[in-house]
């Protein structure tokens, strides 16, 4: 019933209606000067939007008197089919959030993205509770410890090229901490619950330090002129600033050798981090190939 009707709407309307219902799930909030914005109407059509919504899919979302803002609705069931790549696209890229019938593609491509499955559900709660600063109670399945329940409060989503991450507080290990989105089941988030000023992103030491990183073509591989201009090198040189927290993964991901000797072989690794040492302090580092755990001050 409700495609029968999205039918005989415009593309336009539909695409609002999708923006609609993508903020409620993934954020939980939408209110009129969202639809303003994005779309460049005016505030009576935003109106009719929610309302049209609201009268299609009556369970999926709540007015909220004291915020002045539809909220997610408690039994809440999507009726848009979106892929998870294009909700992460939307949700860190801010575009891509038309609605999806009729759209093709304009040339033939293959993404290994598809080896990542994500529990839109989970996600949508996970993204919801970053947006509204909110606690999460998880069950977690970690390769050490097992299946945990767990308090955390998320403050960011990191992609590490395999599986996508949040970057959380965890009230266990009173400690921050990456966890996998795949392995979250049962996420609720802790309306209600107030987050202390140590658990927010501002304390996280790895995440609020920035490290710079030279990178340079790896001296054992030939050609290194076409390394250059593969990545976009200036005097042979690449510069990257990289939140500590995520360093370990993107070096993983660019296949840097990170070995104080160069001594990584393969033709995967094409790139050198020049001074190892500037990962001192990184505690994620240990993920860097080749990287070996130095002192400050130790020759290289």
């Amino acid at each position: 019933m409700f495609n029968e009707k999205l039918v005989k709407l415009t593309q336009s309307q539909r695409d609002r209606l999708a923006f609609v219902e993508m903020r409620i799930r993934f954020l939980g909030v939408i209110r009129r000067h969202d639809l303003v914005a994005r779309f460049g109407i005016q505030s009576a059509a935003a109106t009719r939007d929610l309302a049209l919504y609201k009268e299609l899919a009556p369970r999926n979302i709540d007015y909220d008197l004291r915020g002045k803002s539809y909220v997610l609705g408690q039994q809440f069931q999507p009726f848009f089919d979106f892929s998870a790549d294009r909700i992460i696209s939307w949700i860190t890229q801010g575009f891509g959030d038309g609605e999806p019938t009729g759209l093709k593609a304009w040339v033939v491509s293959e993404s290994s993205s598809q080896l990542r499955h994500l529990d839109l559900d989970v996600l949508a709660c996970v993204t919801r509770a970053i947006y509204q600063q909110c606690p999460l109670c998880i069950k977690y399945h970690s390769i050490t410890s097992g299946d945990t329940e767990r308090e955390i409060v998320p403050f960011a989503l990191l992609d590490n090229g395999l599986s996508w991450h949040i970057r959380a507080f965890d009230r266990q290990s009173q400690e921050f901490r990456d966890f996998v989105i795949t392995r979250i089941r049962r996420p609720v988030m802790l309306k209600g619950q107030t987050v202390l000023p140590h658990e927010v992103s501002d304390q996280d030491i790895q995440w609020t330090r920035i490290v710079e990183l030279a990178l340079i073509p790896h001296p054992g591989k030939p050609r290194p002129e076409v390394t250059e201009m593969d990545f976009g090198m200036r005097d042979g040189v690449l510069l990257v600033k990289l939140h500590a927290a995520t360093a370990g993964h993107i070096l993983r991901k660019w296949n840097v050798d990170c070995s104080p000797d160069h001594s990584l072989q393969g033709n995967d690794y094409r790139l050198w981090l020049k001074d190892p040492l500037a990962l001192y302090g990184t505690e994620n580092a240990a993920l860097a190939p080749g990287y070996v755990f130095q002192q400050e001050g130790q020759n290289k």
